[in-house]
């Protein structure tokens, strides 16, 4: 699984799977290029890259910004003449109030950083890869568009819409050769989700190990995947390995849910 002499973008590239996906595609052989509000997180991340004999491209971007979905597009073809790849890893939670308490300005700034920023980065980059007649794009969304939870009215529905937008996108841009997929992971390993188990450890009284057993006890690998699992997944799905596969999701989630 290569991606030697690719141009690939990356969105939310902060700790975790937005980094572990943009050192992935450089380890294998693409140039890579990086946004996020944080600019001096970006530019460790670019030095990594540029460790393994990559080029990397910091463009600061928000994705609830147009302006700045369609520069980090318009940016990449100037630097490197095209856009192969393009990860949308940008989103976050949002209000985890019930519905009936959410703060409505909260639940639609978040439903605009999920849906209406994963929607504007695919216009801007698709516009470029149809001149191309290539190119591969991968959302990443969430076991939540499986399952409802309370108290996610906003991350929940606007992961859901990503996930039919994609297979809107996959039917649009595939006559023009390019290939729309997403990835939605479960859990995913982190510093803070272990200090969240080890606060509930302490809290209740009981073992670290006790609380994790429980937390993944519903997981049938009885673990929780690391940031580079996941990344596999959305590598895997930008790849030619996954040349005739369009309009689909990888569930990246050790069995917690079979879709």
């Amino acid at each position: 699984m290569r991606f030697d002499n690719k141009v690939a973008i990356v969105s939310g590239v902060g700790p975790g799977l937005g980094r572990s996906t943009a050192v992935g595609l450089a380890q294998r052989g693409a140039d890579v290029v990086l946004g996020a509000r944080t600019r001096s997180y970006l530019e460790e991340v670019a030095k990594e890259i540029e460790d393994y004999g990559r080029k990397a491209l910091v463009v600061p971007c928000d994705v609830t910004k147009r302006d700045d979905c369609k520069n980090i597009s318009d940016a990449t073809v100037q630097e490197f003449g095209r856009i192969d790849v393009l990860v949308n890893n940008a989103g976050w939670m949002g209000p985890t109030e019930h519905a009936v308490d959410v703060d409505l300005d909260a639940w639609q700034e978040a439903v605009d950083g999920n849906l209406a920023g994963t929607m504007a980065m695919c216009k801007f980059a698709a516009q470029h890869m149809v001149k191309a007649k290539s190119g591969a794009i991968v959302n990443v969304t969430t076991i939540q568009i499986r399952q409802g939870r309370a108290q996610r009215s906003a991350y929940g529905p606007a992961n859901a819409g990503i996930h039919l937008l994609t297979q809107v996108l996959a039917s649009e841009l595939g006559p023009h050769g390019i290939r729309v997929n997403s990835v939605a992971p479960g859990a995913i390993w982190s510093d803070k989700l272990e200090a969240y188990y080890r606060g509930l450890a302490e809290k209740r009284g009981v073992s670290y190990e006790q609380v994790y057993d429980e937390m993944t006890e519903a997981m049938a690998l009885h673990r929780i995947p690391t940031p580079d699992e996941v990344a596999n997944g959305i590598l895997f799905m930008a790849s030619d390995w996954a040349s005739a596969v369009t309009g689909q999701s990888l569930d990246v989630n050790a069995g917690w849910f079979y879709h």
